[in-house]
């Protein structure tokens, strides 16, 4: 996750209500119009119902308080606004009370096609969706409890799990390829390199696999992991992942598939 952000947190009010600005309405709206269409071809059938359900307004930015509603009568989970980003501590324990912490501003538009932190597009137009499915929501508290009781040094091997599937998850339906991920479906880019590249490569869904995969948030992914049943996915969810965490770090990460930046070259 990244420390530091070119943007401010947007405030809410005592209502839990953040007044963003007519500007803001219309960069959500071009957003939305730019995606959706993309996210109908590209992707899986739980994002697709996910937005069904929740029917987020097209033309403005969504409040945090109305998402939860919908999500509420769901699965259980509310989404709440963070006034800055947040460390994996803090993470996981909210993921395991069933709140999704989300990032207050949207992007400007200098960074409409492509921003390297999540902002409120990313949160709620990528991540609600699958939220909205129980099996999800069931997937990503466990993830939240794991991190609850596990030591610091194991958060960067453990968020793996959940960067590989919840963001950057790809399945397979009828013999195509489609997206999961949370990072796709608000990706205008990646979205369709994804599932349509010949580039990346995209290996079999496998737990031990995925927490040795090192990634980097700034570029499209170099490899992806195809969930080929979705049962396989929410079978982790009754894993011991600590212990799988735990082989993970005696084998050691795989050697990156991108570029690694030396930060003492120069």
């Amino acid at each position: 996750m990244v420390k530091t952000s070119a943007y401010a947190a947007r405030m809410p009010d005592k209502d839990g209500n953040i007044a963003y600005t007519a500007d803001d309405d219309r960069v959500w709206t071009d957003l939305f119009a730019a995606q959706m269409p993309n996210v109908k071809r590209c992707s899986a059938p739980p994002v697709l119902a996910g937005y069904s359900k929740l029917n987020l307004p097209a033309d403005r930015v969504p409040q945090c308080n109305d998402v939860s509603e919908t999500l509420r009568a769901l699965t259980g989970w509310q989404v709440t606004p963070v006034p800055a980003l947040i460390g994996f501590a803090q993470f996981f324990d909210l993921l395991a009370q069933r709140i999704f912490p989300a990032a207050s501003f949207i992007r400007s538009r200098k960074d409409f096609d492509y921003i390297e932190e999540p902002d409120i597009f990313h949160e709620i137009f990528g991540h609600t969706p699958l939220l909205a499915d129980p099996r999800f929501a069931e997937f990503s508290q466990a993830i939240g409890r794991a991190g609850q009781a596990a030591d610091k040094s194991d958060y960067a091997w453990l968020i793996r799990l959940y960067w590989f599937s919840i963001e950057f998850g790809l399945t397979r339906v009828k013999g195509k390829i489609k997206a999961l991920g949370s990072g796709l479906s608000s990706s205008r880019t990646e979205l369709m390199y994804s599932v349509g590249s010949d580039v990346p490569q995209r290996r079999p869904f496998d737990v031990q696999d995925i927490l040795r995969t090192p990634y980097r948030i700034d570029i499209h992914q170099p490899v992806y992991f195809v969930i080929e049943d979705l049962d396989d996915l929410f079978a982790v969810a009754e894993r011991d992942l600590l212990a799988d965490v735990a082989r993970a770090k005696t084998l050691g990460l795989f050697a990156p598939l991108y570029p690694v930046i030396d930060k003492q070259a120069g």
